[in-house]
């Protein structure tokens, strides 16, 4: 596409000729400050051509630069390549230019193309035949073992490394999460099997972004009986009690029916919603999770109670009321979705499943440079009064992050109504809403930091949490039905 060139005003031409010699790491960090979106454009590709080494074609391009330094630490990006240079993308298992296998290595955060290792079935990073020695090293190059969920209907792309685990892991730290995937012999039910790969990708997706985030995660059925996290992949019977989406102390169950596309859309419209995902539901989910996690218990909970209020209401009557009087009418005001209004818990996994579509949204965007620096946008930046604590040292940081959010939703709403489609992200921001956000930020941010509040004893609540005797497995399990014995959180907005 040919796009037209607009020339720099005289007072950025100015500037541009004052910063003629400067290092490539000194004019980068002052592209944001000219006038000018015309010269803001022509820096950046002077800046990108220089801070490409030898100017030769990278195996994977994980976080390529953007016009700006990105304004929070990037997660992973999404953006990767084959060694042949062509793009390929986070659910590829392999090259369709060249047929070179792929997998997605969780400690690089990073697709990788792979050949065969010096063990049988081991894998190790792709080196071309005429590739330099690399230095005599005492790290060994990693090799790793395909998911064994690879040639199943999960299809996963996931690499397992070599000696993670006595006795050896077979499963990947996305699939090792589950407790139970849907029967796939079940011959009433043929489709089960291309229903669960539309739940694993999705959910490998949810797991790939918690690792780059830094956040804790580990498998209750395998690794952490009392920590861990786990997943019930249940389809309603037929003619039984229909099976509810929800978190319980750990496990996190999800409807198998929600992947089918024309079941969830109906639900979709019969509960007034403005979306409703696969993604969406495993990250409401999750949230539930990371609460009691994070904040049960913690030096962050007296800060959550005042942004999001007293969890300690009744939660089964805050659901009852909500069902039958419907939200309450000013929601729009002080929440992200109607949902959000019904309890403390509710508000806070709404708006942590939307911190993670914003961190994950904007890091793929800037991995394959997309950027709205120079898109013709007008509108009402939030300002930094708005954020929980406008004196932390990074909430210019996290503002200027979230007003890039802000533009970015614009130019992408109005691209999907080109197509007739729903809009990309249909949801407004209240004010209240922006400091809940900032709130998570800092707690998810305080998990890699030393400085983090100090966690206060927490006495477990049998009552509140539930008896989930957690066995050991190493194998998953097949679903031969299964009835909740309480209600579970989350019968969310996604």
């Amino acid at each position: 596409m040919i796009k037209a060139r607009r020339l720099p005003c005289l007072f950025c031409q100015q500037r541009l000729t004052r910063g003629q010699g400067k290092s490539a790491q000194a004019g980068r960090a002052n592209v944001a400050n000219f006038a000018c979106p015309a010269l803001r454009a022509m820096c950046r590709a002077q800046l990108l051509t220089r801070a490409t080494p030898g100017n030769s074609l990278s195996t994977t391009t994980d976080s390529p630069a953007v016009s700006d330094p990105p304004d929070l630490p990037s997660l992973a990006g999404r953006a990767y390549r084959c060694q042949c240079g062509c793009p390929v993308f986070f659910r590829n298992s392999t090259c369709l230019n060249c047929g070179t296998p792929l997998g997605y290595d969780t400690a690089q955060a990073r697709l990788l193309p792979l050949m065969p290792g010096l063990d049988p079935d081991t894998w190790v990073e792709w080196q071309a035949e005429d590739a330099p020695a690399q230095p005599v090293s005492d790290v060994p190059t990693p090799a790793y073992l395909r998911c064994a969920n690879l040639d199943t209907p999960a299809a996963c792309n996931w690499l397992v490394p070599v000696g993670e685990g006595q006795p050896q892991m077979l499963l990947c730290r996305a699939c090792r999460l589950n407790r139970t995937i849907p029967d796939l012999n079940d011959p009433d039910h043929p489709d089960n099997g291309e229903l669960w790969g539309k739940v694993e990708l999705a959910k490998r997706r949810l797991v790939s972004a918690l690792l780059a985030l830094g956040l804790p995660l580990s498998s209750r059925v395998s690794e952490d009986a009392q920590g861990g996290l786990m997943f019930d992949f249940l389809r309603s019977p037929d003619y039984g009690p229909h099976i509810l989406t929800g978190h319980n102390t750990g496990l996190i169950t999800l409807n198998l029916n929600e992947a089918d596309d024309a079941t969830r859309e109906a639900v979709r419209k019969a509960m007034h919603e403005p979306y409703r995902t696969l993604l969406g539901h495993l990250r409401h989910e999750v949230g539930h999770y990371y609460w009691d996690r994070l904040i049960a218990g913690t030096g962050w909970h007296q800060g959550f109670r005042e942004l999001f209020g007293d969890e300690t209401q009744d939660y089964a009557a805050s659901l009852q009321a909500n069902y039958t009087q419907g939200p309450r009418p000013d929601w729009a005001l002080h929440y992200v979705s109607a949902y959000a209004s019904v309890h403390p818990w509710e508000d806070w996994a709404e708006c942590w499943a939307h911190y993670l579509h914003i961190r994950d949204t904007v890091d793929t965007a800037l991995s394959f440079g997309l950027a709205t620096d120079t898109a013709q946008l007008e509108f009402t930046p939030f300002t930094i009064d708005a954020l929980y604590q406008p004196e932390h040292p990074d909430a210019g940081r996290f503002l200027a992050f979230l007003n890039r959010w802000t533009q970015l939703t614009m130019l992408l709403n109005e691209m999907s109504r080109a197509m007739g489609q729903p809009d990309f992200y249909p949801f407004v921001l209240p004010h209240g809403v922006v400091a809940k956000l900032h709130f998570i930020h800092l707690v998810v941010s305080a998990v890699n930091e030393p400085a983090a509040p100090p966690e206060a004893s927490r006495t477990p609540d049998p009552a509140a949490e539930g008896d989930h005797p957690q066995a050991l497995e190493e194998t998953q399990l097949q679903s031969q039905g299964y009835a909740p014995q309480q209600q579970m959180q989350g019968q969310n907005n996604f």
